[in-house]
């Protein structure tokens, strides 16, 4: 499994595995402090997520970090920072993006630029290395192909508008896929994160004709027939689909008309017991190595257009000029007050027009 990338890290640094070199970072003295450390605690970060094992294998395996993980939400994990201080039982976290400045206006990060920090995009990266998106989530249609009822399957958001088929987007008043999948549909037609209001008038429609499902879109309700189109985290889509009985029957692919990507970033704990592990945590999850590791578990890495991903694991992402209309949320603020007002205005504008 590992072959293809441990070559260029065995012997000596992760320095190897890079392209992007920072001359401030002395990755041989991090490595000795960090084996001398031992270990690294994580919170959010379980084995079957985004392949998270892949990588506390290696780190094992290239310097003898041993691990633990206690999995919690973006939320309980800034809490647990915060609370604990001093007494601290997690090194690193893995957060959603809105988390990252969150927790550094709280005061609990420490912060580490790993060596390929220029090849991380301005929008996915704290300029003083608290936080930096490892990996993506961006929104897509995951599509049912034997339920379209004489449909094409779509491509775009304005295919949904005609279709015949239902549309499954889950409860935006719990899920941030959901209330994602409404913002994505608001820059696709000319909204942005002050203006949803395109978006719901879509889903409005949509729920006139008796086509919006309740159903959440989830491994579940598709494996039942429930979903015949789902609006999801791409990452979830691919997952989704490779754990299906029949996964050539469903199609996962991002709105080519517009979509909002987003995704997650690590925080190293300000009090952790091992910062040095920490910091090498979040240098190989960085690496080519790491972020191979990541897309094996179908997410897909921050780096992508800089990596030459093994064929197999390429397979398992979608192709890159399925993103090149994706948006970033450039105002955090104004999107954190819109998504707060939009389960009732889903209820007021959506839900009212279900037949």
């Amino acid at each position: 499994m590992k072959q293809f990338f441990l070559a260029s890290l065995l012997g000596t640094s992760i320095a190897l595995c890079t392209s992007a070199m920072a001359a401030d970072v002395d990755l041989k003295a991090l490595e000795t402090a960090a084996k001398a450390e031992g270990a690294v605690n994580s919170v959010g970060m379980p084995d079957d997520w985004a392949n998270w094992k892949g990588t506390w294998e290696d780190l094992n395996k290239l310097h003898g970090l041993k691990h633990v993980d206690t999995d919690m939400s973006s939320a309980q994990e800034v809490a647990k920072f915060a609370a604990e201080k001093d007494n601290a039982s997690a090194d690193i976290g893995d957060v959603g993006a809105a988390f990252g400045p969150i927790a550094v206006a709280k005061g609990v990060t420490q912060p580490y630029k790993p060596t390929t920090w220029e090849q991380i995009p301005d929008w996915a990266k704290d300029k003083d290395g608290n936080w930096a998106l490892a990996y993506t989530g961006t929104i897509a249609f995951i599509v049912n192909k034997k339920l379209l009822h004489g449909s094409e399957v779509p491509t775009k958001w304005s295919d949904l508008k005609s279709g015949k088929y239902k549309v499954s987007i889950g409860d935006v008043s719990t899920a941030a896929q959901a209330s994602n999948g409404v913002l994505a549909a608001a820059f696709a037609n000319h909204g942005d994160e002050k203006n949803i209001q395109p978006a719901l008038l879509m889903f409005a429609d949509i729920a006139k004709q008796g086509r919006l499902s309740l159903a959440n879109p989830t491994i579940s309700t598709l494996e039942k027939g429930e979903v015949e189109v789902g609006v999801v985290w791409d990452f979830n889509g691919l997952s989704y689909k490779a754990k299906m009985a029949n996964p050539d029957d469903y199609v996962v692919l991002i709105p080519s008309d517009g979509s909002v990507i987003s995704g997650y970033t690590t925080l190293i704990n300000k009090y952790a017991k091992h910062p040095n592990a920490a910091k090498l945590t979040r240098e190989f999850i960085f690496s080519d190595a790491g972020q191979t590791n990541l897309a094996r578990g179908n997410a897909r890495p921050i780096r992508a257009e800089h990596l030459k991903l093994p064929e197999d694991v390429q397979a398992k992402l979608l192709p890159n000029e399925q993103y090149k209309n994706v948006t970033p949320i450039k105002d955090a603020e104004a999107w954190e007050k819109t998504s707060k007002s939009l389960p009732q205005k889903w209820q007021e504008e959506v839900i009212i027009n279900m037949q």
